[in-house]
């Protein structure tokens, strides 16, 4: 293979953006609309812009990972600031403090709307846009789950009452399940589903969303403790934060509703843990919680490139990613030890390494990333 076929292509902006727009008045307005369009087709989820005295560095998160920054030259960094700032609605001259707004799509000339965050470094202003894809939802087909996993779903999705608890950390993929679990539940027709989230991503036809508001007090716990009186037959909770809304869950769950929602643990063990501590009636937890799972994201191998590198993945050798999860299905024996607050005894169904294992095995992913994901 020819040498210059291994070189690593310049990712600088002078490659993502042309030379005649860095300069001349509409040079921000033109640098901003190449970003996101740039970020669209990468499929990114958010892009970084740091500025790093008067000029900035520019980097594009693709499938979870930071991809190596490029550089935003001297004489158009501080306007291109200024430019997100103004179509994000936010005080443009306003470095010193964090400001949040949103760009609507229509603004931005994008398929997404676009939030917009600000925060003042030692180095100059940071800003991240995240993109919100409002297209539809995934379906638990999409998803590409082991068939235990899908099976394990399906039979809880289809009962009237129990709580299901997701845990993972952040960028998990975790909403993105919910998500395929209310399609596949307002395809069955004949139930009251609602949500409360934070924020709502997605717009979902038969299911009653609501947006919680903390500055004005609508918290997940007041939200669930109002919605229960409207009567619905499943009930979404975006996040278990505290004493509370744990507690409402689970009542919920006893009371004949069919309960979903996550909880920051990190392992099936860890949930159950949680809900230890959280919950004051052990005999309650151990009679709601029908299902745990535990989950992370894994970046597919480049099928364009074959993890050599190539534009489709901006050089990193992978593109996409699958879940991979493990979980903890009920037992009478589970629901004996939470009762009697024992430590647990508990070994999830196909751990996680055991299932990167065999996304490795067929080539999906390669062990690189599940060190990454791992350490192993």
């Amino acid at each position: 293979m020819p040498e210059a076929e291994h070189k690593t292509p310049d990712l600088t902006l002078k490659r993502l953006v042309p030379d005649s727009t860095l300069t001349g008045e509409d040079a921000a307005p033109r640098i901003v609309a190449e970003l996101i369009e740039r970020a669209e087709r990468l499929g990114a989820s958010d892009v970084h812009l740091q500025m790093l005295g008067k000029s900035a560095e520019v980097s594009f998160r693709l499938d979870g990972v930071m991809a190596p920054p490029s550089s935003l030259p001297e004489a158009v960094a501080e306007r291109v600031f200024g430019r997100i700032k103004f179509l994000a609605r936010l005080k443009t001259y306003q470095e010193s403090l964090p400001q949040d707004g949103r760009i609507d799509k229509a603004d931005a000339h994008s398929t997404q709307d676009i939030r917009v965050a600000t925060y003042p470094t030692v180095t100059g202003e940071k800003i991240v846009l995240r993109f919100f894809n409002d297209s539809t939802a995934r379906t638990l087909d999409e998803l590409e789950l082991d068939t235990a996993v899908r099976t394990e779903l399906e039979k809880f999705l289809r009962q009237t009452s129990g709580l299901m608890l997701l845990t993972g950390p952040a960028g998990s993929g975790k909403t993105t399940t919910i998500y395929a679990c209310l399609r596949f539940l307002a395809a069955q027709h004949g139930r009251h589903i609602i949500t409360i989230e934070d924020p709502v991503e997605q717009i979902l036809p038969s299911v009653m969303q609501t947006e919680v508001n903390e500055a004005r007090g609508l918290t997940f716990a007041k939200a669930a403790r109002h919605l229960l009186r409207q009567d619905p037959q499943v009930l979404v909770l975006g996040e278990i934060r505290d004493e509370e809304t744990a507690n409402l869950a689970v009542r919920a769950a006893l009371t004949g509703h069919l309960v979903i929602s996550t909880l920051h643990a990190g392992s099936c063990r860890g949930v159950f843990e949680r809900l230890q501590v959280m919950c004051a009636d052990p005999f309650a937890v151990a009679s709601a919680v029908e299902l745990v799972l535990n989950q992370r994201l894994v970046r597919c191998v480049c099928r364009a490139c074959d993890g050599a590198g190539c534009d489709a993945c901006l050089q990193t050798g992978f593109r996409g990613r699958v879940p991979i999860v493990e979980w903890t299905r009920m037992t009478d024996s589970l629901r004996a030890g939470l009762r009697l607050r024992e430590p647990l005894a508990l070994t999830p169904t196909h751990s996680l390494e055991d299932a990167g294992r065999e996304l490795v095995s067929r080539g999906v992913t390669n062990e690189t990333e599940l060190i990454r994901i791992f350490g192993l």
